[in-house]
């Protein structure tokens, strides 16, 4: 596996998909989650429909390093830049919760790294449910208790499918399993991304310049899609698109849909 090597001595690792000659496309991934997520269902779409595909594993999350001490979104968004100057700008760049946030500030700081930007279930301002969150979540890991990996399954299906998923038995229950096969734990990397500023970012963002599609997901409880909504009103000529039936893992629960509207967007 290939690493960016980054100022400070920050190893950020990444992989590579599809064809050599295909449009660069890069996903972003949100807290916690490593870029092989993306693998499951966005990696095979896109490179079937051409593209160069890009992945990394976000400062924080390893084989990348984990930034224990702390790290900010300019650092995450740079390790995007350097990516995308290494394989080739311009890129399509698509980003998830945190990763949106990263692709907007990409976006706006290096808008000739990116050609178009795609954020799934966006924030652009502090929201008092998702800081409390994280204050929650951060003071788990502080006091280092772990969640019985029963109620951790329980309660991250309440806060990230959506309602139909919930209501099916059969595909809650295999979303309950995995859940709770991943249990609660996160590492020092984890604690620091949840640490990231925070700002109100929506009177930057109509600084955006670049060809952007923001994606809301309606059952989405950690990032309401109101707030998706906010930042495709900031952005100037921004399309948005609330998909139903998605909770905040919006692009696992309807992936086809989610690839879709990316595709039919990058193409246009």
């Amino acid at each position: 596996m290939p690493f960016l090597e980054r100022p400070g001595g920050v190893r950020v690792s990444y992989t590579v998909h599809g064809p050599d000659d295909g449009a660069l496309m890069v996903l972003v991934m949100g807290t916690g989650s490593p870029g092989r997520v993306w693998n499951l269902h966005q990696v095979p779409a896109f490179t079937a429909a051409g593209h160069r595909v890009a992945t990394l594993d976000n400062r924080g999350i390893p084989p990348s390093d984990e930034c224990a001490g702390g790290m900010t979104l300019d650092d995450m968004a740079g390790d995007v830049a350097a990516l995308v100057e290494l394989l080739g700008a311009p890129a399509r760049v698509v980003g998830t919760s945190l990763g949106a946030r990263i692709v907007a500030e990409l976006a706006l700081a290096r808008p000739d790294l990116v050609g178009q930007a795609v954020l799934l279930a966006a924030h652009g301002r502090p929201d008092p449910l998702q800081r409390t969150l994280s204050e929650g979540e951060r003071a788990l890991h502080d006091a280092g208790i772990e969640l019985p990996p029963r109620y951790h399954a329980a309660i991250t299906a309440q806060q990230n499918l959506s309602r139909r998923t919930l209501a099916d038995p059969v595909a809650v229950q295999d979303w309950l399993d995995l859940f709770e096969f991943s249990g609660s734990r996160v590492g020092p990397g984890v604690r620091a991304q949840l640490e990231l500023a925070d700002d109100d970012r929506l009177a930057a963002y109509r600084g955006v310049r670049v060809p952007t599609l923001v994606v809301g997901f309606a059952d989405d409880m950690v990032l309401p899609p109101h707030l998706s909504r906010e930042v495709a009103d900031a952005i100037p000529g921004a399309r948005y698109v609330e998909l139903a039936d998605c909770g905040h893992f919006g692009y696992l629960e309807r992936p086809d849909a989610v690839n879709a509207l990316v595709l039919e967007f990058v193409r246009a």
